[in-house]
């Protein structure tokens, strides 16, 4: 017999590992098939690409893995955060293929209402940390808007109070966004609605609201924790329309009562904040327009009253002309005697330059330009003549004292100079000659054409007296004066008769035949006015 005969035989059954492992499960599935575990959350970090959720839940002593599968997470209406103590309610299964076992959670609950304040204070320093909460980010509302947008359940009490409120105070167009306001899902359909109301464009054919109200019913801290939701505050933060919060009672707080632009005590309170009484407003407009005719009447009184007065003090139209009428006056009656005045003393003054500038001053003048520019040429003929003289006898003087050797071809060049030199002088004498000539001539049609003669020669005559004078007056021909009657080319001798004249003084009247004066024979003898 062999030692392995020899050994004693076992009653203990055997198991596979695969049977073994099944069968733990199978008795810890059945022991425990729904618990609910109390525990704090360890290592999550959120949803897996597959939508299920693996974390731990631990205590002071022990830690257990936890799952949570996704069609399950997808229901939660309280979503696991890290280090959050919660109470988790599910099944214990294990894991074959590492000899684990883990709950399988169903539903979660934070662990009492400290839980969730601690988790809602860490929220509130995290949100007032990035500056979501600060007063200069927050937007004034309007004064009367023409649309309000209203985020709420559209079956509860909280919309009716709204839109009665509303009615009440200042009937204007409400758009109401139905939302879940309460359990899953309620965070993100509230955040939807904010964000879509801002995504209207303005003028379309829904109408973009001028302001938010987001309202809802009190409630537990619980019922009220999906406007706590980050979604929530970071979708009324992004709102580029003014934002109203009007969640819970008076007493009852969330983060988007801290975000908002205005909070509201209740739902009624927000609509009293969007809309002014319309009645008030027609009271107010009515005493403002009051107010407005009184100050106008007053006003009109009191300008009324100082146009009368400045009225009174300043002086008449006739006084203020009086003294401008006087000088007028006195500078219209001085203005012909002026004129006259003028008139005399311009015309003594054209009568002296005429008397200047007779015939007899001209013609000296020219025979004095005349007789100057001969001498001015007589002399400087002679200093021509004269330096070239003197010039020829100091080169003749040169060329005796030079010796005949040598100094023959110097000679012919020094004589070759001087008759250069001669020529030069000839021609600067013909030149300065001719140009004087010129300016007497220049000088002579100049006076020629200021002269009587081309006068005389457009029809006019001068009458001269004695001693060759000019008579200029008819005052100084009376009857009997002898005179000459100058024309152009020719001169008449003629008298005045004795006789009277007619109204001009010229022509005599018809008279009876008498004897002939010595003076008449005389004149006679010299031929009549206008004779050949």
């Amino acid at each position: 017999m062999s030692l392995i005969d020899n050994e004693p035989v076992s009653n203990v059954a055997e198991f596979s590992v695969s049977e073994l492992s099944n069968s733990l499960k199978k008795t810890v599935e059945d022991a425990f098939g729904h618990v609910r575990v109390r525990g704090e959350v360890s290592g999550y970090r959120g949803p897996h690409s597959s939508g299920h959720a693996y974390f731990s839940l631990k205590d002071e002593k022990a830690r257990i893995d936890a799952v949570i599968w996704r069609t399950s997470f997808s229901k939660l209406a309280f979503k696991p955060q890290e280090g959050l103590e919660i109470i988790a309610t599910g099944r214990l299964t294990t894991y074959p293929g590492s000899s684990k076992y883990q709950i399988v959670i169903e539903d979660v609950k934070p662990a009492g209402a400290g839980a969730l304040m601690a988790l809602l204070d860490d929220r509130r320093r995290k949100f007032e940390a990035e500056g979501l909460f600060a007063p200069e980010r927050k937007k004034p509302l309007p004064f009367l808007p023409g649309v309000i947008g209203v985020v709420t359940s559209p079956t509860g009490a909280v919309i009716k109070d709204i839109r009665h409120r509303i009615t009440d105070r200042f009937p204007v167009h409400v758009l109401v966004w139905p939302v879940k306001v309460q359990g899953e899902g309620s965070g993100d359909a509230v955040a939807a609605a904010i964000t879509g109301f801002n995504a209207i464009d303005p003028g379309g054919k829904i109408p973009r609201p001028d302001v938010i109200i987001v309202a809802r019913g009190g409630g537990s801290l619980e019922d009220l924790w999906g406007f706590n939701d980050e979604a929530v505050v970071r979708a009324a933060a992004d709102s580029r329309i003014p934002l109203i919060s009007a969640v819970g009672h008076e007493t009852d707080w969330t983060l988007i009562d801290h975000v908002a632009d205005r909070r509201a005590p209740t739902p009624t309170g927000a609509a009293e904040i969007a809309v002014p009484v319309r009645a008030e407003l027609m009271a107010d407009l009515a005493a403002f327009h009051a107010r407005q005719q009184s100050a106008i009447s007053r006003r009109l009184d009191h300008d009324r009253r100082q146009v009368a007065q400045t009225a009174r003090a300043l002086p008449s139209p006739d006084m203020l002309l009086a003294l401008p009428r006087r000088r007028l006056d006195d500078a219209s009656s001085g203005l012909d005697s002026q004129f006259l005045l003028t008139v005399s003393h311009q015309r003594q003054t054209f009568g002296a330059m005429a008397s200047r500038l007779s015939l007899g001053t001209l013609e000296a003048a020219v025979r004095d330009k005349r007789s100057g520019l001969r001498h001015t040429a007589l002399e400087a003929e002679q200093a021509v003549v004269g330096r070239l003289s003197r010039l020829r006898q100091h080169f003749q003087g040169l060329t005796a004292n030079l010796q005949p050797i040598g100094l023959k071809a110097r000679s012919d060049a020094a004589r070759f100079k001087l008759d250069a030199l001669s020529e030069r002088f000839d021609r600067t004498e013909s030149r300065i000659t001719m140009e004087r000539r010129d300016r007497v001539s220049q000088v002579w049609r100049v006076a020629s054409s200021l002269g009587p003669q081309k006068v005389l020669e457009r029809g006019y005559a001068i009458l001269r007296g004695e001693n060759d004078e000019p008579i200029t007056d008819p005052a100084a021909l009376p009857a009997g004066t002898v005179f000459v009657a100058e024309f152009s080319g020719k001169r008449r001798v003629g008298a005045l008769s004795t006789g009277p004249t007619s109204g001009d003084g010229l022509t005599p009247k018809p008279k009876r035949r008498r004897r002939k004066t010595a003076d008449e024979e005389a004149s006679r003898v010299q031929g009549s006015l206008f004779e050949g």
